[in-house]
């Protein structure tokens, strides 16, 4: 089984570095869109990536962008199926306490608990993230903005670190995939905060909080509009 794979991989990557742009953006959305739904291909995503842009540097400006918005297309795929399904669906395809898991990450850090796991290399699974959320009925705007942002900046990292490194990149994010993600996380922070104390941000927050009260305040004492 893993022979078979792992020849295939070769292949594709043979296919995907020496064919022109034209097909292999289109045929690395379709891998992309087959491996985040149906499939599971570990690794394959991030290889096809590394091994495009270490031979043709010029493509890491354009084509990490076809294997995220491959991956877009494959989470809402299985997002889209679970949430039909609901509960009862998720359950049989994920392990119940598996499932509980990853709603207590969802309850208590938010959008932060798809990005993360959309962030990391393999073997970080992702797929049960993408079903829960699903079956959460989480909005979908923000879930494919948020899988659309996190798979970007991981395939756009692995192919700048490709032109540098080659192929080696992998084993190097498996290694400091959390580190990285540590990092950008940090000063996504940071950014968030020099902006929430920056004269625009405390405008933004001061106007909507007073929008906020003034909704309020055209309740009535127990909550429902006056009459």
């Amino acid at each position: 089984m893993f022979d078979w794979l792992h020849a295939a991989a070769r292949w594709l990557g043979a296919f995907i570095v020496s064919v022109p742009l034209y097909i292999a953006g289109p045929a690395m959305v379709l891998i992309g869109a087959l491996d985040s739904s149906l499939l599971s291909l570990p690794e394959i995503n991030d290889y096809l990536v590394v091994a495009r842009c270490y031979k043709h540097p010029h493509a890491v400006f354009i084509f990490p962008l076809f294997a995220a918005m491959g991956s877009v297309l494959g989470c809402w795929l299985l997002y889209s199926i679970i949430q039909r399904g609901g509960q009862a669906l998720l359950r049989r395809r994920f392990r119940a306490e598996h499932i509980e898991r990853v709603e207590h990450a969802y309850a208590r850090f938010g959008i932060l608990a798809l990005a993360i796991p959309a962030l990391l290399p393999p073997p970080m699974p992702f797929k049960i993230f993408v079903a829960t959320a699903g079956a959460m009925q989480f909005p979908r705007r923000r879930f494919l903005l948020t899988v659309l942002i996190a798979r970007s900046l991981r395939y756009y990292t692995e192919g700048i670190l490709a032109v540098f490194y080659g192929e080696r990149v992998l084993r190097f994010l498996k290694d400091n995939g959390l580190m990285i993600v540590s990092v950008v996380a940090g000063v996504c922070l940071l950014a968030l905060v020099v902006y929430l104390f920056s004269k625009r941000g405390r405008t933004a927050f001061a106007t909507s909080k007073g929008g906020k009260d003034e909704k309020d305040g055209e309740s009535g004492p127990a909550g429902s509009p006056e009459q």
